[in-house]
């Protein structure tokens, strides 16, 4: 049972004299008027609300009063601010017990004339103070279907001491007031901290986009993109150089949402960065950053992670998959996929998880492929037909996208699932590392085969003699040609050549079967001019026989040569070198303003 609690004191007559019957609403609208530019102007809501209830008890004459609000959780009531000679403020009672509580529940105003009387009274309070409570009134402070708590007044002065109907209406009326104003108040108040997270989220998201590497050349082995779901991300990467140039990079996923995800993000990620400065081995770094977190992370939080060290002169890399989402190797050649799965638990559960050894290491030779890591923000994330991406989606993402540079074709990949207008539903991060001398562990020919000293080899690429394997080549003719320039139209015609060129390998040398030899393809370049070498072990040609055709001639066919010819400033037959079957170069100028 709860009573409308406070004061005591028989002198409490002197606290306020009874106001003269038949207060005019003038007064009224004056008193509301009066509260509610106070609760507008406030800062600090206590102390206007003590304020309130002061200036309430003294226009209705009562001798004490107090305010209660609901609590958070919604089961409670508690004494927010009280006037009146005793203090009672923190006191809190279940949200449907007493008189109070009674007209919580009901949102309705109650008058207890006589507190002997009414079964809902208790006298805790009166007996722990000495005060005595002969007369309440309480009014519910609702706001629409809302109701935030109630005003508790207590003992009339004056006469018998016994409230009046009258006296009901008037507290309602000033309680919707108060309602209204703290509402207003606390509206106010929620606008304010949104603005001050907002600020923050943002500064907090600057610093995460600081965190991240800037974006690399298009030339470079290693390219990561992250997309955060919301402001803040719990995704992140890094791709580092040493000074021998071998690259560490690392893609990692938080466990949780919101800033404690953001900011453990930050610090592994500073981990990474200072450790493996000097750190020679992915799992040892691993190991020392998984120890690191365990000493402070008391949120019961973890980071899957996925760090590797790569080697772009021999195109191998060692890595280390700790609860992470199995990266993808892809075989260029063959167009197949291998998945790595994790052989480690995530980071931050329990240190020295990994032994003195450190996390497992497994090693790769890329072989002119490809790795691609990413966090289940991809896998899990929403394609355009409403389903679920999954593993074979992504693999599906990067055939498709195969031929592109790897910048593009990381935007290509993330832009199939990020719809436009919606926000994902986790973080998405991915990142690929890419061998770039697509061919260099085929020992088919000496690296300086057809090399002067004046030359430079750009790339090298050799790939099954088949159709479906030219998009590769493709891919490769424009890295190679973008490393020097970027005009569009230069790029586009020695791609159609090159391409032209290894049909015709793969329809007439090879006779179109798909266990023909390989294709290789050299992109080298001397002073103003970029040179390929298409080179195939089939039995060797006479070059005497190979002419185009008559343009007059109406028929299909034979048209290769004067494509390749009108795109090129040279086309033609050399010797080969020892072991292969033809070799064909053409040669096309670059443009006068090379990048």
């Amino acid at each position: 049972m709860v009573k409308a609690k406070l004061s005591t004191s028989p002198a409490a007559s002197a606290v306020a004299a009874a106001p003269p019957k038949g207060q005019g609403i003038r007064d009224h609208l004056g008193l509301i008027a009066e509260m509610t530019r106070e609760f507008s102007a406030a800062n600090d809501y206590k102390t206007v609300a003590h304020s309130a209830l002061e200036r309430i008890t003294k226009y209705v004459g009562a001798e004490a009063a107090s305010l209660f609000l609901v609590s958070d959780e919604g089961d409670a009531l508690v004494c927010t601010a009280c006037y009146g000679p005793v203090d009672i403020t923190g006191l809190n009672i279940p949200a449907t017990t007493g008189v109070v509580g009674r007209s919580v529940t009901s949102r309705e105003g109650v008058m207890v004339r006589d507190v002997s009387q009414d079964a809902d009274f208790g006298g805790v309070v009166d007996a722990k103070t000495g005060f005595t409570t002969r007369s309440l009134l309480v009014a519910p402070l609702s706001v629409g279907r809302e109701c935030l708590g109630a005003i508790e007044i207590i003992n009339r002065i004056g006469g018998d001491g016994l409230f009046e109907e009258e006296d009901l209406v008037l507290l309602e009326t000033l309680a919707r007031a108060a309602a209204l104003a703290m509402n207003n108040f606390r509206l106010t108040q929620q606008i304010v901290q949104q603005e001050r997270n907002r600020h923050e989220l943002e500064l907090a998201a600057e610093i995460q986009r600081d965190l991240l590497p800037q974006p690399s050349s298009r030339d470079f082995p290693i390219h990561g993109i992250n997309i955060p779901a919301r402001s803040v991300s719990g995704d992140f990467f890094d791709i580092m150089t040493l000074p021998d140039g071998r690259i560490w990079f690392n893609v990692g996923d938080v466990s949780g949402k919101g800033m404690n995800a953001a900011l453990l993000m930050a610090k592994t990620s500073s981990l990474f960065r200072c450790l493996a400065k000097s750190a020679e081995d992915p799992g040892q770094l691993l190991n020392a950053i998984n120890n690191e977190l365990c000493e402070t992370n008391s949120h019961g939080m973890f980071v899957t992670m996925l760090g590797g060290l790569f080697h772009p002169g021999s195109g191998s890399l060692r890595l280390t998959n700790a609860g992470h989402e199995p990266p993808l190797h892809f075989d260029l050649r063959t167009e197949r996929f291998t998945a790595i799965p994790a052989d480690a638990p995530p980071l931050g559960i329990a240190p020295g998880i990994a032994g003195p050894d450190g996390f497992p290491v497994t090693e790769i030779d890329l072989e002119g492929g490809s790795l691609y890591v990413f966090t289940d923000g991809l896998t899990e994330a929403t394609t355009f037909g409403g389903g679920m991406l999954g593993i074979d989606g992504v693999r599906a993402l990067i055939r498709e996208h195969a031929e592109e540079s790897p910048d593009l074709r990381l935007k290509s990949i993330a832009g199939a699932v990020k719809l436009p207008g919606q926000s994902l539903r986790d973080d998405l991060t991915l990142l690929v590392v890419e061998d770039m001398a697509l061919s260099r562990t085929q020992n088919l020919i000496s690296p300086d085969t057809n090399v002067a000293m004046d030359e430079e080899r750009v790339l090298r690429i050799r790939v099954p003699g088949r159709a479906d394997r030219l998009k590769l080549v493709r891919n490769a003719t424009e890295q190679a040609a973008r490393f020097y320039t970027t005009n569009e139209s230069w790029i586009f015609d020695l791609k159609m050549a090159v391409d032209e060129a290894c049909q015709n390998v793969v329809r007439h040398a090879y006779g179109g079967r798909d266990d023909a030899g390989d294709i290789v393809v050299d992109f080298i370049r001397q002073n103003d001019a970029m040179t390929a070498h298409i080179m195939d072990f089939a039995d060797p040609v006479d070059p005497t026989k190979i002419k185009p055709r008559d343009l007059s001639e109406v028929r299909p066919g034979g048209l290769g040569v004067h494509l390749i010819k009108s795109v090129t400033d040279e086309a033609n037959f050399e010797p080969p070198p020892p072991g292969v079957g033809n070799l064909f170069k053409l040669t096309k100028r670059l443009p006068t303003k090379v990048n």
